[in-house]
């Protein structure tokens, strides 16, 4: 079994910061990419940005220059410092991870429960 614990969200007014974190435990044989999706009311969930075992870094173009994306590999925990935020970035946010399992060794997408972000204007 594998969980994803997610904590950082929270009210914050526009152009202040939060980071998010979300650490991974369970059956997991290796870790190759983690991630930071969102979801607005009535909108479908986004990417907001995505790092591979190896470095390799995506971004949304709305948080490009705002949001950095960082992993610890020994604590399995993925970082998202949110810096000059705007209203449009409220959503709940949602941690993800591609792993192979330490039980079935095969890739699989895993979710965390989601954290809620609320930018007042």
């Amino acid at each position: 079994q594998v969980q994803l614990v997610e904590s950082g969200g929270g009210l914050v007014q526009a152009g202040e910061s939060l980071r998010l974190s979300c650490t991974v435990s369970g059956s997991i044989f290796r870790i190759n990419a983690m991630g930071w999706y969102r979801q607005a009311p009535g909108e479908e969930r986004e990417l907001v940005a995505r790092i591979t075992s190896g470095g390799t870094l995506n971004y949304a173009d709305s948080v490009e220059g705002r949001f950095t994306i960082s992993m610890n590999n020994v604590k399995n925990t993925v970082y998202l410092q949110m810096n000059s935020l705007k209203p449009e970035d409220t959503a709940v946010y949602y941690c993800m991870t591609t792993a192979v399992g330490s039980r079935t060794y095969k890739e699989s997408t895993y979710w965390g429960q989601g954290t809620q972000v609320t930018v007042s204007s």
